[in-house]
Parts: structure tokens; sequence; C-alpha cells
């Protein structure tokens, strides 16, 4: 049962998808069908510059009118970043994610990438922790008869 993003990330993995800042936008969706995800974390020099998301490319490729072949990430990935660290709660990664309007939260430590965390892998921990505690009090419940 997770309840902090280390623990999410010891059972889901840190596998981290990323993309080159300088790469095309046709790249960057080439490398998001591969790894079946919504989003890549952009790197520039081997740091975390910014995330390019679906979303992105839905506003700021086909609504604009530009071409996926001929942009390069780093001209509409997202930059105004939102992070977590490993210490930090499922819980509080659903308050930031709901706040903002953001779907994956980048997870640093020490300022280095270590990991990724989608709406997804916190919808799911935060299911296997009220599961849990169902459980915990129906066995507490009959227990008590």
């Amino acid at each position: 049962m997770a309840s902090t993003v280390r623990q999410l990330l010891q059972t889901k993995g840190h596998a981290v998808y990323t993309v080159p800042a300088e790469a095309t936008v046709f790249e960057a969706l080439e490398r998001m069908a591969v790894h079946d995800v919504g989003a890549l974390m952009v790197l520039r020099e081997g740091r975390l510059a910014g995330v390019f998301s679906e979303r992105d490319y839905a506003r700021k490729i086909i609504l604009m009118g530009r071409f996926s072949k001929d942009t390069r990430v780093e001209e509409v990935m997202s930059t105004e970043l939102v992070t977590v660290c490993p210490e930090d709660t499922v819980a509080h990664c659903m308050n930031l994610m709901t706040c903002h309007r953001v779907r994956h939260l980048p997870v640093l430590e020490n300022g280095e990438l270590v990991g990724v965390v989608s709406i997804g892998d916190v919808v799911k921990a935060i299911m296997n922790q009220q599961a849990f505690l169902i459980a915990e009090l129906e066995s507490y419940i009959i227990g008590a008869r």
C-alpha cells in the first residue's frame, strides 16, 4: 500500500520516458506511442527542462496549425513544472494535480529526475488504500461481535 511517492515508485517502477528538447514533436509522438504514455519528460543537457504531453500537442500544434515534423519539442513543451519528491504523499500528489490541472508529476530527488507519477498511478494507489482500510474496518467489525 503506497502512501508516499517513494513507495509508489517501488511498486510501479522508476521508468522515465524522455525526449531531448531539440527533438521534433513528431519524434516525441513516436516515442509516446512506442511506450504507450501520455507525456514525456523533456531533457536539455541531461536536466529536466519541461514536459511534453498529448495536451501540448492538441493545443499548441493541431489548434495552432503547426506541423509536428517542423516544430521542436522545446517550442511547445510545458515549462511551468509542478514536481514532487519521494517523501511526498500520494494525497499531496492528488492535491497538486487537481489544483494545477496536470496529469503527470516529475519526481525529483536532489535535483535529479528519478521517476514520474501519473494521475492513473495516484488513483490506483488511493483505491488500494481505500480497499485496505475497508478490509481492516470489516475485520474489526466482525471481530467486535
